[in-house]
């Protein structure tokens, strides 16, 4: 084994992971490549040229990397595991009146669980990945902090990884700015990787619409579910929808209702089929309630501990106070925060830190 160590390193055919799999190469370690097929359009009947990191392009440019280089590649299919865990999960949230975060599934249960195991097996002592975090050893536990360039930063989707798997995780673009990414794929002559467009999409819905790919899942929804009540926080009936898992906190586009105003869609309630619409102001809630919590930084939260609360990706935080109650969090804004959806991820930092994170469950906590 190389004096530096042996990595598994998670390629997906981008940018970021194929250079960050070349640094680790040129920095002495025994590099593994792994690209894992989580999902293609045909299995699921959508007529969609495939794109992402499943795309049959992107295994291909992830294996001509490692060709180029001299490390092995192996292309993993777990397409079975991800439609358990995150498309079965993804469809049940919308169903349950929820706004799931597959990507926070797909890293907690499927790629870091699976990249553990086949390192075990290729006697891998680390892994690695392309994303923009960086992990650190702390008073004994491994902790999550935020990537260098902070319109890059993915640290908010990495909170569920376990204290085991961050104990073996490299990010090795974790410090560096994404246009000094680009600059040294060109200078090691990889061209075209330089000027990928990179895809923001969720890698199973095509075009980003959410609404199609769940129709095509469960195809009695439209039907079955169209007509019920859209009502203001009075109860008043403003109209009919087309079916409650259809609409997100927040949504103001796409309602298909007119009262002279702005509405936006302030609560869902899935026993009833009802949506419930209202003002922006209706949009502001002072606490939440966090499930499924995993503890990064801390082995458990300091009484009353002062955090930054991320309710989105792209949520700049609001400052909060929280309280760990078993395993759940409540959460006290220290400013009323808008569109707090259950079922999203509610991220809580301390500085850069990644303190710990979990799913919304409900945006009151009474």
């Amino acid at each position: 084994m190389n004096k530096k160590g042996r990595v598994l390193m998670a390629m997906s055919g981008g940018i970021d992971s194929s250079v960050a799999a070349i640094m680790l190469h040129q920095q002495g370690y025994e590099v593994i490549g792994l690209t894992m097929k989580t999902w293609d359009y045909a299995s699921s009947g959508i007529n969609s040229k495939e794109t992402g990191c499943c795309s049959l392009d992107s295994i291909n440019d992830a294996r001509s990397i490692a060709v180029e280089y001299g490390f092995p590649h192996y292309i993993l299919d777990i397409r079975g595991e991800f439609g358990e865990s995150v498309i079965d999960n993804f469809v049940d949230e919308y169903l349950a009146g929820r706004t799931p975060n597959p990507c926070v599934m797909c890293n907690t249960h499927i790629k870091w669980e699976a990249l553990l195991k086949r390192a075990d097996m290729l006697n891998c002592e680390f892994i690695a990945t392309g994303h923009y975090a960086k992990v650190r050893e702390l008073n004994g536990r491994y902790v999550i902090s935020k990537g260098q360039d902070p319109t890059k930063d993915q640290s908010y989707v990495l909170w569920g990884v376990t204290q085991e798997c961050l104990s073996r995780t490299m990010f090795p673009v974790g410090g560096m700015e994404k246009s000094a990414i680009r600059q040294m794929a060109r200078d090691m002559g990889l061209h075209e990787l330089a000027n990928k467009s990179e895809s923001y999409e969720i890698c199973f819905i095509p075009d980003n619409d959410y609404r199609a790919f769940l129709k095509n899942r469960v195809p009695e929804l439209e039907t079955s579910l169209e007509g019920g009540n859209f009502i203001d926080k009075n109860g008043k009936i403003l109209g009919k929808h087309r079916g409650y898992p259809f609409y997100t906190i927040g949504q103001r586009k796409g309602l298909e209702i007119a009262v002279g105003e702005a509405l936006f869609v302030t609560e869902i309630q899935p026993e009833t089929n009802t949506v419930i619409l209202g003002e922006m102001a209706d949009l502001n809630r002072e606490e939440m309630l966090v499930r499924n919590i995993n503890l990064v930084k801390y082995a458990a939260i300091p009484d009353q501990l002062e955090v930054l609360s991320k309710v989105r990706y792209k949520d700049p935080g609001t400052m909060s106070s929280i309280v760990q109650v078993g395993n759940e969090m409540r959460v006290h804004f220290h400013a009323p925060v808008k569109s707090v959806a259950p079922g999203q991820s509610a991220v809580f930092y301390e500085g850069d830190d990644v303190v710990a994170g979990g799913f919304i469950e409900k945006s009151t906590i009474s």
